[in-house]
C-alpha cells in the first residue's frame, strides 16, 4: 500500500503544479487503478463490489464533469448571443 500512497501524492503533486488547482484526470485515475491492482494482496484481493463501485462513481464524475463543461459553453455562447442581440437593438433605435 505504500505505493499506492506515494503514486497518490505523485499524481496529486504533478496535476497541481501543472494547472495551479487539484485536479485528477482519467489518465491518472487509470494510473492510481493500476497501482492498487498491481500491490494488492494476493490472498486478500480487493473485493469485486467495491472495484465496481469506485468503477461506476469515478464514470459518474467523469459525466458531471462533461456536463458541467457543456453547460459552462452553452452559457457563454448565451451570454455572447444576448450581448450581439442588445447592440443590435440599441442600433436600431
Amino acid at each position: 500500500m505504500t505505493t499506492v500512497s506515494s503514486a497518490t501524492s505523485t499524481s496529486t503533486t504533478s496535476a497541481a503544479s501543472s494547472s495551479g488547482t487539484l485536479q485528477l484526470g482519467t489518465t491518472d485515475f487509470l494510473q492510481l487503478l493500476m497501482t492498487q491492482l498491481t500491490n494488492q494482496n494476493p490472498l486478500d484481493p480487493t473485493d469485486p463490489t467495491e472495484f465496481t463501485s469506485q468503477l461506476a462513481t469515478y464514470s459518474s464524475l467523469e459525466q458531471q464533469i462533461s456536463m458541467n463543461d457543456t453547460l459552462t459553453t452553452m452559457s457563454d455562447n448565451m451570454s455572447s448571443l444576448l450581448t450581439q442581440v442588445q447592440l443590435l437593438a440599441s442600433a436600431s433605435e
